[in-house]
C-alpha cells in the first residue's frame, strides 16, 4: 500500500496562494489514480482535484476550477496542488489520497482511494 505524506499548508489571506505537495513512497504502480480532497469543520470530505496518472488526465470541482492546479512530478513521486485566488471558503484539512478506481466511477468518490495522508491544514482569512 501507499504511504502518502502532505506538506504546504498554511495560514493565507484571502487572494493568497499556496502550493501543497504529498510525497508517495510505498509504490504508486498500483495507483491509478492520485487526487485531493479536503474537510472543512462540521462538513464531509469532499473531492477537490485529480489526476489519472496513466492518461495524466485532471478533473476539478466547480468550486475551485480555474484557481486550483494539480500537477505531478514522476521522478519525486510526488503530488501537487497549486491554489491560487484563495478564499475563506476554501479553509479545510487537505488531504492526499491514492486508488484504482472501478471504470464509470466518479473520480470524487472516496470508495475509489485506498490510501489517505494524514492532512495539511489551511486557512485562508478574509
Amino acid at each position: 500500500q501507499v504511504q502518502l505524506v502532505e506538506s504546504g499548508g498554511d495560514s493565507v489571506q484571502d487572494g493568497g496562494s499556496l502550493r501543497l505537495s504529498c510525497v508517495a513512497t510505498g509504490g504508486t504502480y498500483s495507483s491509478s489514480i492520485m487526487a485531493w480532497f479536503r474537510q472543512a469543520p462540521g462538513k464531509e470530505r469532499e473531492g477537490v482535484a485529480a489526476i489519472y496518472l496513466h492518461i495524466n488526465h485532471t478533473y476539478y470541482a466547480d468550486p475551485v476550477k480555474g484557481r486550483f492546479t494539480i500537477s505531478r512530478d514522476n521522478t519525486e513521486n510526488t503530488l501537487y496542488l497549486q491554489m491560487n485566488s484563495l478564499k475563506p471558503e476554501d479553509t479545510a484539512m487537505y488531504y492526499c489520497a491514492a486508488g484504482h478506481p472501478s471504470y464509470g466511477d466518479p473520480w470524487y468518490m472516496h470508495a475509489n482511494y485506498n490510501s489517505w495522508g494524514q492532512g495539511t491544514q489551511v486557512t485562508v482569512s478574509s
